[in-house]
């Protein structure tokens, strides 16, 4: 679930028609820790993912097997589903438009049904203008949706962050009131919006109030801690790769999660060092005892920030995150070799996972850039201002450039990582020795998800493996549990929810169901 509860508090919100199942996926990682594991049971090893009728993007479920159903989606894909409460949330672009008012290039939400994968509603928005450089043409919404209770959290690719009703206007419309005009865009008629509609609660612009300059798209999922919501702002660099517009604009914002208040930021100087850009989600652990926001940035290194935001003596309407601490994930050898473009130093665009007072997390670079030299590092929580670079548990530089989030299975304690070169890897989690490493033979966008005992994963040709999640296997000369071709590329990450297992492709989402 989003938040740990005591016992009576588990019994008090059962009684709730709102309350979610300690089985649902609400948000990026499951839950704030953000690690790829599920606990379920009787996965499937095994599944046909079906034909498509002729001359249609429609999947034959008779032709299937274990498949509970297939959604269509748009022609673009990047992020993750997530589900609770009975309702999956996606985001995708518009190019299979589920209404005809809704013409042309828009980023979408779909929310379906879970059991069925009935239509429920979707959120249009539309694109920026801005074109490649900060609103990528036909790239559609980027972010994995957050459930908490019942309003779900979302950054737009207008670089916004959202907040919806899971229930869209079938229940009415509530907070914001003008859906409208949003789904038109600005300067143009509205557009009238109906119960199969998104129902916004409230807005937050973070160009407009943050002067942030997001880069080719805004991206990641929120942090939902208590009553605040923490964002990635995607501030960036600008075409050239050369220039930070807004180098005073924070990476990370907080905000009030019932009204959408601004309520502080970092003030690290990160935009001020940004490599590329900061896409990466925000995670939560505990730092010498109190709670703090882990924070993966660009300028290659990862923070921990109290998330109490204070008020500056010289201008109390302005509140920062204060900064815990900081550890250059970086090695220094990677700026003394000058490794020439692609091969250059990377921010950290994957998600730390918080596990036993530990955060692993890895650098990487955006897709566009290439393959490069990589670092997965392994730091305690508990420190205090800049960290040295010797002082964390363990480095694995053996990795390459990667933009995926990692997964530990606690049962062996077994650590599984991916890059975008191609490889998985397996090492220990408590001392970073690698077990073994199974090439895939096609870059990988999405991340590991290990659960009952297997490790599943995908890449941009459309492959999906599952490999045992085991230190014993030997790629060399073992098999993987099962290997099947989607018909196109995998760009998210596989998750679990009511055991069932979802896979998306660029262009279909699919339920696969092990007791089928």
């Amino acid at each position: 679930m989003t938040n740990s509860r005591t016992f009576l508090a588990l019994i008090a919100t059962s009684l709730i028609p709102m309350a979610m199942s300690a089985a649902d996926w609400p948000e990026w990682g499951r839950d704030n820790q953000r690690n790829m594991y599920s606990a379920t049971r009787n996965l499937p090893s095994s599944f046909d993912v079906g034909k498509f009728k002729k001359g249609t993007e429609e999947v034959d479920l008779t032709t299937t097997k274990k498949i509970r159903w297939v959604a269509k989606l748009g022609s673009s894909t990047y992020g993750n589903p997530t589900v609770a409460d009975g309702r999956v949330f996606v985001g995708t672009n518009n190019e299979t438009p589920r209404d005809e008012k809704f013409k042309g290039d828009y980023s979408m939400v779909y929310c379906f049904d879970e059991k069925t994968a009935e239509f429920l509603w979707q959120l249009a928005v539309p694109k920026l203008g801005a074109g490649k450089v900060s609103d990528w043409e036909f790239l559609g919404i980027c972010s994995s949706p957050t459930v908490d209770d019942d309003r779900v959290y979302i950054i737009t690719s207008r670089c916004e962050v959202m907040c919806l009703d899971v229930k869209g206007l079938a229940n009415g419309n509530q907070g914001f009131q003008g859906e409208a005009q949003y789904v038109a865009g600005p300067g143009n008629p509205p557009i009238e919006v109906g119960p199969k509609d998104a129902d916004i609660l409230w807005v937050y612009d973070m160009r407009e109030e943050l002067g942030v300059f997001p880069h080719n798209v805004a991206s990641s999922a929120v942090l939902v801690l208590g009553d605040r919501v923490y964002a990635t702002t995607s501030n960036g660099q600008d075409w050239s790769h050369l220039n930070i517009p807004s180098p005073q604009s924070p990476t990370l914002v907080c905000l009030d999660k019932h009204t959408g208040a601004y309520l502080g930021e970092e003030m690290s100087g990160i935009s001020e060092r940004i490599m590329h850009c900061n896409w990466s989600t925000p995670a939560s652990g505990s730092v010498n005892g109190k709670k703090a926001v882990i924070f993966g940035a660009g300028d290659g290194r990862l923070y921990a920030f109290d998330p109490k935001p204070v008020a500056l003596e010289d201008d109390p309407e302005i509140k920062k995150l204060p900064e815990l601490w900081q550890y250059n994930m970086v090695p220094e050898r990677y700026f003394e070799h000058k490794y020439p473009g692609a091969d250059g130093p990377s921010e950290i665009i994957a998600t730390p996972v918080i596990y036993k007072g530990r955060a692993y997390v890895a650098i990487g670079q955006d897709p566009e850039h290439g393959e490069g030299v990589g670092n997965l590092v392994c730091v305690d929580l508990n420190q205090k201002g800049k960290v040295p670079r010797d002082k964390a548990v363990w480095t694995f530089d053996k990795i390459h450039r990667t933009i995926s989030t990692i997964s530990i299975d606690p049962e062996t304690g077994l650590l599984f990582a991916a890059d975008y070169s191609g490889y998985v890897y397996c090492l220990d989690a408590e001392t970073g020795e690698l077990h073994w490493k199974y090439d895939m033979k096609a870059h990988i966008w999405g991340s590991t998800l290990v659960a009952d005992g297997k490790v599943y994963i995908g890449d941009e040709d459309g492959d999906l493996v599952i490999l045992p999640a085991k230190k014993d296997f030997d790629p060399e000369q073992d098999e993987p549990l099962f290997e099947t071709m989607f018909p196109g590329p995998i760009y998210s990450s596989p998750i679990v929810a009511n055991g069932v297992l979802y896979i998306g492709t660029m262009t279909h989402l699919y339920a696969i169901d092990g007791t089928k």
